[in-house]
């Protein structure tokens, strides 16, 4: 009767129909009582011979014996009970699936990796047949260029019979020896460059430089994806030229690190960041000497000349502006195997961290990577290259003496690249970044300039009613 008072039903025949009718709909319940209703038989004993047969089981832990012990008994009778109190299972607790990206391994000039086709032999032929259309035709310019190669030597025999280079009885066969030589640079691009293993290593940082087809691949990505069109775009739009020199063509994609800040450093866990053209820098992050990359296409070894330089300088006494020289080093040799960060570029005209004046704009720090002349050239050509011994320079080296500190405050970048022979319309590099005053720049002042830091602003306008206002109004 226990189960009639949690539903609420009375002892009757009534009561006994409904709720069988919910347990089960199908069954015939007309006629029936309480009387009538029979219990449920107990469940029968197993057979002596499936208890004989079952194995015994293992003998349990004492901890165990004694926790089960211990645990509450369930109440079977309480499990259609509706309190949600008495409902104290949680139901299956699902485990949550974590899902992680997979790495690609890491893949560099250190640790390189070879290319495979995306696809096996014989799953499209339409993709068999392109490449070895590729592979028949850059055979074809291999052999072309083997043939030119030959024909480059006996012009070089020939030059030595005629009384040697830069002679005038040989400047003919020179003039034919360059041409040649520009075909032959095409010939080596041209058998390589649809090569889908030659553009895969130099899309995954595995190029060499030592390959004309590598190089000329390289040169291409830094021309026609957008990091030499955004260099002379804020050259020209910022104005660095003609404040600075009167034409700037690069020749050299020049990269930049500076110093993180706390905030970035605990973002990326890096200590120097790549500076883009044209953006925004702390003091902080140029208190030390910023980290100076070349990617340089030519193989033979030249010099350049580095300049950092701050063309916005207030200048009082003429109502304008001056250039202060940074940083200078000359004599840098460069070439397309140099792959690391210049180095030793503090030993001539050493760095001065760039310091903003207080209530002055936003300065302009250009560096400049501008070429020396090269040696009995009016310019660098093909056949000084292609004899160029490794590690010997094909440039004119400088003796530049240190800029001493009073003479870096006014600073002509024209004048002193017209002195030298130093023109930034044929080659060189160019990087620039902008800079504003902060309490950082006071700190330079004190420990470093060692001098009074000044402090300019906007001078007073000019009041047209300063007389009125100190005469009397009425007579």
């Amino acid at each position: 009767m226990f189960a009639l008072r949690r539903i609420g039903v009375q002892s009757s025949s009534r009561g006994v129909a409904a709720l069988l009718r919910r347990g089960n709909a199908g069954l015939q319940t007309d006629g029936v009582t309480a009387s009538d209703v029979v219990p449920p038989p107990p469940p029968a004993a197993p057979a002596k011979a499936e208890a004989a047969a079952a194995p015994s089981p293992a003998p349990e832990n004492p901890k165990n014996v004694a926790t089960k012990a211990a645990a509450p008994a369930k109440d079977v009778s309480n499990a259609s009970d509706p309190d949600p109190e008495a409902q104290t299972t949680q139901g299956r607790r699902r485990r949550k699936k974590t899902f992680t990206l997979p790495q690609r391994p890491s893949i560099s000039a250190a640790k390189p990796k070879k290319w495979n086709r995306p696809i096996a032999e014989g799953v499209l032929p339409a993709y068999d047949l392109a490449l070895k259309v590729i592979r028949t035709d850059s055979i074809r310019l291999q052999e072309e260029a083997e043939g030119l190669r030959k024909e480059i030597g006996e012009m070089e025999s020939k030059v030595e019979e005629l009384g040697g280079w830069g002679s005038d009885g040989a400047r003919e066969v020179e003039e034919r020896l360059e041409k040649t030589r520009a075909r032959l640079g095409i010939l080596e691009v041209q058998a390589g460059v649809n090569l889908p293993e030659v553009r895969w290593r130099v899309a995954n940082a595995m190029a060499d430089m030592s390959q004309p087809v590598h190089r000329h691949l390289m040169e291409q990505r830094w021309r026609s994806e957008g990091g030499l069109d955004l260099l002379m775009e804020r050259i020209h739009q910022m104005k660095v030229v003609p404040d600075v020199l009167p034409d700037l063509r690069p020749a050299i994609d020049v990269h930049l690190t500076a110093r993180t800040t706390y905030r970035q450093a605990k973002e990326t866990s890096k200590r120097h960041i790549a500076v883009e053209p044209g953006t925004y820098l702390l003091p902080e992050q140029t208190i030390e000497p910023p980290h100076l990359y070349a990617n340089v296409f030519h193989t033979d070894t030249r010099l350049y000349t580095m300049l950092l330089v701050d063309p916005d300088v207030p200048d009082e006494e003429r109502q304008s502006f001056r250039t202060f020289l940074h940083w200078m080093k000359p004599n840098i040799p460069l070439s397309a195997t140099h792959q690391t960060r210049i180095a030793d570029l503090n030993d001539h005209t050493p760095y001065i961290p760039p310091h903003p004046q207080r209530g002055t704009p936003y300065h302009r720090y250009v560096l400049l990577l501008l070429p020396q002349p090269p040696l009995a050239a009016s310019s660098y050509t093909r056949n000084a290259e292609a004899r160029a011994m490794p590690g010997v320079s094909t440039s004119v080296a400088l003796e530049i003496p240190a800029v001493a500190a009073e003479d870096r405050r006014d600073f002509d970048v024209r004048a002193f690249a017209q002195r030298w022979g130093l023109d930034g319309a044929k080659g060189g590099g160019a990087h620039i970044w902008r800079e504003v005053w902060d309490e950082k720049v006071s700190r330079i002042y004190r420990a470093i300039l060692k001098e009074p830091e000044p402090r300019f602003g906007r001078p007073p306008k000019a009041d047209p009613y300063a007389a009125y206002k100190v005469s009397k109004r009425y007579v």
